[in-house]
């Protein structure tokens, strides 16, 4: 018989045991987040009709699709949860109670080019609030305060999220007569901390930016200080611009909201040279670092759009949203070593029967289960201590065994494999210690 070499694509994460259960871990905990600040989950499928999720795209994005054809359908693996979330609000806007406070995690797919720490298939964790042609300034503050609650519970501590408003940047550009390439310009000084400020003012002035408003350009975003002193030096350049000094108050208003919503100063930061790549922000925006590992850039990033939907419905839908990339921040998180994937088992209690007759052993365990505590059985004839090193392999902290004398007396041998103590006891009490 000829065999087929197994192997994974490029660009697809498979992990070992230990590190899918950590990755369970993470996904759940950032799931537990969103819930407890009351977003309700939605999924949507993984295949959509491709005229569906072009209608927003295009260029790069375009380039990077995994499309197909089905028969007569032209079909599309998504490439993020933005586009099929903009898609089933306008389904269901009749159904939906507003503002929608949706999250969604799944996987999307993108075809670029693969390399370490970049995937092809990956996990995205989105939050949304979405409001029926308005939505208060007051949602864009919760936000780094649910990306603070969420990476404390990660177990991260060095993180700073950076905040900015577009409506400063445009209107900035504005009044320095650079309206028409205003896009293009944030998107070059976008990558300032990835490429430095010389290649910055380099492909600003190859862009057709004035000597002098390179400088201008590069001198603002420069701006420095504590956050209420940038605000104050935004405020003080007294620019005529209608766009950039609501973008001004509305930076203002959200940074006195984050504080009501109790984050540590420490954790948030005004930076003007924000601005995120992406055509449909509108506001605010925000991008999150880790503080000793900026080189690996942003981990959690996202921001305010005025109409998710008007490819799709005359209705206005503004929104703001955050999305992690999970399967990239694992795989930085655990390359860095800044978590450990230690468990390689979900089990609490091995029990191994010393009898023949199973039957002690699975009614010890359906019972063990029945209360809560992840239990298997080592059911292969093998030597006692072949399956004590199968516990201790798996770091399994609980072994129970059952013999003659256990099941005559009711009381059950438990030995914690950290610390090598063996003590009697029955059923109940093993539960009552759990």
């Amino acid at each position: 018989m000829q065999r087929t070499e197994p192997k994974t694509l490029s660009g697809f994460m498979e992990l070992l045991p230990n590190e899918q259960v950590l990755f369970n871990q993470m996904k759940e905990k950032i799931q537990k987040t969103y819930e407890r600040f009351g977003f309700l989950p939605i999924d949507t499928p993984v295949i959509e009709s491709t005229d569906v999720l072009l209608a927003k795209a295009g260029g790069e994005t375009e380039k990077q699709l995994y499309s197909f054809t089905k028969g007569d359908s032209d079909l599309t693996l998504r490439f993020d949860l933005t586009v099929p979330l903009a898609k089933y609000a306008s389904l269901y806007t009749n159904n939906l109670s507003f503002p929608f406070r949706r999250y969604q995690i799944g996987k999307v797919y993108r075809g670029e080019r693969a390399q370490r720490g970049r995937f092809r298939e990956f996990y995205q964790c989105d939050i949304d609030v979405i409001g029926d042609g308005e939505l208060n300034i007051i949602n864009d503050a919760e936000i780094p305060s649910i990306i603070y609650e969420t990476f404390k519970e990660l177990g991260l501590d060095n993180f700073t999220i950076k905040i900015n408003n577009r409506k400063i940047l445009t209107g900035f550009f504005e009044e320095l007569e650079q309206k028409e390439d205003a896009v293009n310009i944030m998107r070059i000084i976008d990558k300032i901390e990835k490429i430095g400020e010389e290649n910055v003012k380099s492909e600003l002035r190859e862009l057709g930016v004035p000597e002098q408003a390179v400088s201008k350009i590069v001198e603002f975003i420069r701006i420095n200080g504590t956050k209420d002193e940038k605000l104050d030096k935004l405020k003080k350049l007294n620019v005529k611009n209608e766009m950039f000094n609501e973008g001004v108050q509305e930076l203002t208003d959200v940074i006195n909201y984050i504080r009501l919503f109790n984050v540590p100063e420490q954790y948030f930061d005004i930076d003007i040279s924000i601005a995120r790549g992406l055509d449909y922000y509108t506001g605010t925006v925000y991008e999150t670092f880790l503080n000793e590992h900026k080189g690996i850039g942003s981990i959690c990033s996202g921001g305010r759009y005025s109409d998710l939907a008007g490819y799709y419905t005359d209705k206005k839908l503004p929104g703001v949203g955050i999305s992690i990339g999970l399967t990239r921040l694992f795989f930085v998180l655990n390359d860095i070593g800044l978590i450990k994937a230690d468990k390689k088992s979900i089990s609490e209690i091995l029990i191994i029967s010393m009898t023949e007759d199973l039957k002690p052993a699975i009614e010890t365990a359906n019972t063990l289960r029945k209360a809560g505590i992840n239990t298997e059985i080592y059911f292969d004839n093998k030597k006692m201590k072949t399956q004590f090193k199968y516990a201790d392999k798996l770091k399994i902290p609980y072994v129970i065994v059952i013999g003659e004398d256990e099941i005559k007396t009711g009381k059950l041998t438990i030995k914690n494999m950290e610390t090598g103590e063996q003590e009697q006891k029955t059923v109940e009490e093993i539960i009552s210690i759990f």
